[in-house]
């Protein structure tokens, strides 16, 4: 975890920021849960690929961006989301097939995407999103609107060739995009190191584009790579490329329960020891920055925003058979 600090020397925006990022970590993995216990209880329709263990990852990287720039997401798309600034009541609602939903209930899970806040999309194809988040960053380059994109992928899409074109085209183009690899060590029940040759780090090199690696459980280490490359991308220097490792504490998706078959018990409680809330929060707590009743009420405050966000969600209205053919695009 980062290194202790001198509270004193701190700025108010920087504490402010420690104490949103913090926020934005609680509210993902809240909704987390309760997007767990909505399957359960048999609320919501077909599976979805939880974001709890990675929230350090989308909250450290949104939290370096503008509002107006873009992401582009994937399946495991909730943190995302939330961490670009969305709405909890529309993200349940989709969820659950509503009205009310971000895509009226038709996306679902794996397709929220949210334009308001600068989000292009889940995509449930891996790589899917990475010409997507190019195309976002060409038209910015052209428009000289100062925006930048950011794509989420995870190691699976290092397969991908799509991935190594649209790379490619951003390096010779100098455009401004961040390709950031969650790299949560499995592509869906396969260890990535069976499937994955080299050093995935090196991808980046290769094309010309500068490269980092970082502790994905470490929010302020995220915040701080992820905001080197963003300003050097809106300042037109071109794309960067940010491998962070860190772990998804649920199975691939919401269903895949026995997971020992392909990773272990100790492997799971060793990665929980490195939760990347607790590390942040114990790191506010010994730095002086606030003390532990302020960061219970933080979690109580966001856990009752998001229970709310999900009795609206389970309220609300289905679309009516009428709107079956509408907002439908093929």
């Amino acid at each position: 975890m980062s290194t202790v600090v001198d509270r004193s020397k701190m700025t108010r925006e920087e504490i402010d920021r420690c104490l949103h990022m913090y926020r934005q970590m609680i509210k993902i993995r809240s909704f987390e849960d309760q997007a767990n216990q909505l399957y359960l209880r048999a609320l919501m329709p077909g599976l979805t690929h939880l974001y709890a263990g990675e929230e350090a990852v989308a909250v450290g990287v949104c939290e370096a961006l503008r509002p107006d720039d873009y992401v582009t997401s994937t399946h495991r798309g909730h943190g995302h989301c939330v961490a670009k600034g969305a709405a909890l009541d529309r993200m349940f609602a989709e969820l659950l097939g509503k009205r009310a939903g971000y895509c009226k209930g038709k996306g679902g899970s794996m397709h929220i995407a949210d334009p308001d806040t600068g989000n292009l999309g889940a995509n449930a194809i891996v790589g899917g999103s990475t010409p997507i988040a190019t195309g976002a960053a060409f038209s910015a380059k052209r428009l000289g609107n100062g925006r930048v994109a950011v794509c989420f992928f995870g190691d699976g899409a290092l397969g991908q060739g799509v991935l190594y074109e649209s790379m490619n085209m951003a390096a010779i183009w100098k455009l401004p995009v961040i390709y950031v690899c969650e790299n949560n060590l499995y592509n869906e029940y396969t260890p990535m190191q069976e499937v994955t040759a080299g050093d995935i780090q090196t991808r980046g090199p290769a094309f010309g584009v500068p490269s980092n690696r970082v502790d994905g459980q470490d929010v302020q280490a995220v915040y701080r790579a992820a905001k080197e490359m963003i300003d050097r991308a809106r300042r037109g220097d071109g794309p960067g490329y940010l491998v962070a490792d860190t772990y998804r504490y649920h199975g691939h998706h919401i269903g895949d329960i026995n997971r020992e078959y392909y990773r272990s018990k100790a492997e799971e409680a060793k990665w929980r020891e490195r939760d990347p809330i607790k590390l942040f929060s114990d790191w506010m707590i010994s730095n002086g920055l606030v003390n532990k009743a302020a960061v219970e009420k933080i979690d109580v405050d966001v856990r009752a925003e998001v229970e709310a966000a999900v009795d609206f969600a389970v309220k609300a209205p289905y679309p009516t058979p009428d709107e079956v053919d509408q907002d439908i695009y093929a």
